[in-house]
Formats: C-alpha cells, sequence, structure tokens
C-alpha cells in the first residue's frame, strides 16, 4: 500500500460516467442523447464527471436525471456495460468512461443548470446512421457501436 504523501502526488484519469438510455415514450423507443452546451459541442451520451461520496452507478443514475429529467433504472446484469479508458478518447484530457445501459422512465425534459440541452430520443436506425457518419463528440460512437452489436443491431 502506497504512503498518503505518495497518493497525494499521483496523478491519474479523471473518472465519467455514461448512461445509454433505453427509453419508450409510447409511440416511438429508442436511445436518449443530449447535445452538449460545452465544448466539445454535439451530440452525446448523457453522463458526466464522477462526484465523490458516489458509487459509480448511483452518479450514473444522477447524470441521467440532470440532463435528460428521466428517472432511470441501471440494468443489473451488465453493469457497467463497458469501460473506455483510451487517453486520446477526450479532447479536454485523458477521461475514462464507465459506460451503463438503463432503462428510463418519466418526461424527457432538459436539465435547468446543466451542460446538456435538447434530451432527444433516436431510434436505433437513426443511432446507426448517427453513428456511421460520426456525429457523437467523445468515443461517444464507438461506444454505440458496442451497444448496438449486443443488442444485434450490428453496423
Amino acid at each position: 500500500m502506497p504512503a498518503p504523501d505518495q497518493v497525494k502526488c499521483h496523478r491519474s484519469p479523471v473518472l465519467t460516467t455514461d448512461v445509454i438510455i433505453e427509453y419508450d415514450n409510447g409511440g416511438k423507443s429508442g436511445i436518449v442523447l443530449i447535445e452538449r452546451r460545452n465544448h466539445p459541442v454535439g451530440l452525446a451520451i448523457p453522463g458526466g464527471f464522477a462526484e465523490l461520496g458516489l458509487t459509480l452507478d448511483e452518479n450514473a443514475v444522477k447524470e441521467a436525471k440532470e440532463e435528460t429529467g428521466l428517472d432511470v433504472m441501471v440494468d443489473n446484469a451488465m453493469r457497467p456495460f463497458l469501460v473506455s479508458s483510451d487517453p486520446r478518447r477526450d479532447p479536454r484530457g485523458h477521461m475514462v468512461s464507465v459506460a451503463y445501459i438503463a432503462k428510463g422512465y418519466g418526461q424527457l425534459r432538459p436539465g435547468i443548470f446543466d451542460d446538456a440541452k435538447n434530451p432527444t430520443l433516436y431510434s436505433l436506425d437513426e443511432v446507426r446512421d448517427l453513428v456511421i457518419g460520426g456525429r457523437l463528440v467523445f468515443d461517444h460512437g464507438n461506444i454505440l457501436k458496442e451497444y448496438l452489436a449486443y443488442k444485434g443491431y450490428g453496423i
């Protein structure tokens, strides 16, 4: 075990959680994506920085609520779905994403005090087209490509 002063000096990647939210609004079903207000702007899976005092799955639930207004239930059978740790995955620096799959409940709406805007439900066909077109920020296209393959909807 390292001494406390060694831990304080150790530099580590920043930990984040992302949530692939499966949602059905009664007429359409698919995946919820958000638009980022801050750099890098663009379409993304809802998520954010891990917070002290929360487990990663608790953080994922909190971020989903803040960015989409939805209550979510994390899929326990696949918790977490995948971990993405490529140092180049985020232009802001070395971020490690722990991605979850969750079912969304409630009314889809934008968060008030968040960097996410316009949470939107996309069908799996639309998600596939966004992934193929390279329209997502970070490595979220790769994460969703893995998700689509897991669901038997490979690209």
